[in-house]
């Protein structure tokens, strides 16, 4: 792609982002999402390739579905109203389904079906945009609706995508799958406790960001896109394997790392609103998400894959791209779990 019309792209991206956080009318947000979904089209076609072209009309079919039932939505509140104030909607029933038309473009469950097909024909670079820059508009949305958003509804979605984010990705062998539905449980998580603390919402995403760039990065380096594709990673670049094995630890919750961090705070949070249901079911979809990391990690590390590799063998010459930015996000991605009480001070602030 043209180096000016991937800068226009991406200033594009970073405008509907924008405008989308500035405002505080239904019309503009909406606009912003609009500007959003336009230009991360021309990402995800660059290549050309039959697989992106799908995963490019996919994508904008859905898009274009949810972002229309929010504009009806919106406007049948305004008609009745008088006003197009984002946290003023006036019936419970428009208040459900502007959430789930939300819910539909970050990709909620029960509403994901669209993510893992679109993530599947991308590339890295552009996967990772999707699983992460393209969730902060509408999230940002869900923050400013969810006092109004009943608990049932909330803990529905926020279970249902943990869960499903689990089971989803137990029986993938393509990263960019098993990405997709790492990024379906994240989102639940974050749902769990938008309605009662959304300072611990906006930390969660924070760290989620962090550690999903890290990791695409990561693999971007490896030249990996599928479970036994990283066979032959240890032997090429043995750093960059073990660097992603302790982030996909950290995706997956585990102490004494970065990923710990929200997991422990959300459940805290959960049992103080006196849910321990809630935060029993929480605990056990991390333990399913946690599986497939760990099949991740054993077949990079621990075996050599048994099926045939069709991909071309990479040449075991050290990689000269820089890798600073790397540098920061891993560290980020392990070490943050001391600086807990610090970084919620901040948040909270």
């Amino acid at each position: 792609m043209n180096p000016f019309v991937l800068y226009i792209m991406l200033l594009s991206l970073g405008l509907g982002t924008t405008l989308t956080f500035a405002s505080s009318h239904w019309l503009m947000a909406w606009m912003g999402l609009e500007i959003n979904t336009l230009a991360i089209i021309p990402l995800m076609i660059q290549q050309y390739h039959p697989r992106a072209v799908e995963a490019s009309i996919k994508y904008f079919l859905t898009q274009a579905m949810a972002a229309t039932l929010m504009l009806f939505l919106t406007t049948s509140n305004a008609w009745v109203t008088g006003q197009w104030d984002i946290q003023h909607l006036s019936h419970p029933a428009l208040v459900t389904m502007t959430a789930l038309a939300l819910g539909l473009k970050m990709g909620l469950a029960p509403l994901h079906f669209w993510l893992p097909e679109v993530m599947q024909g991308l590339n890295l670079y552009t996967g990772m945009l999707l699983i992460t820059w393209q969730k902060l508009a509408p999230m940002m949305l869900i923050y400013q609706l969810a006092p109004q958003i009943k608990p049932p509804l909330i803990m529905a979605l926020a279970v249902l995508s943990a869960l499903i984010g689990g089971w989803g990705g137990l029986n993938q062998t393509q990263l960019r799958k098993i990405m997709a539905y790492s990024s379906i449980a994240h989102m639940g998580w974050m749902m769990a406790v938008i309605k009662y603390a959304p300072d611990l919402m906006m930390l969660n995403l924070i760290i989620y960001i962090v550690l999903t760039c890290s990791i695409f990065m990561t693999i971007n380096m490896i030249s990996a896109t599928k479970i036994n594709n990283l066979a032959v990673g240890w032997s090429k670049t043995p750093t960059f394997v073990m660097l992603m094995i302790v982030i996909l630890l950290s995706l997956g919750g585990l102490p004494p790392l970065t990923g710990f961090m929200p997991k422990w705070l959300i459940m805290q949070e959960l049992t103080k609103q006196m849910m321990p249901m809630m935060a029993t079911l929480m605990a056990m979809a991390a333990l399913i998400s946690l599986f497939f990391y760990l099949r991740v990690c054993y077949g990079s590390s621990l075996t050599t894959s048994p099926n045939t590799n069709n991909a071309l063998t990479p040449w075991r010459l050290k990689s000269m791209i820089p890798s600073t930015l790397i540098s920061s996000t891993s560290v980020a991605t392990t070490m943050l779990l001391p600086l807990t009480p610090t970084i919620l001070m901040i948040v909270s602030w």
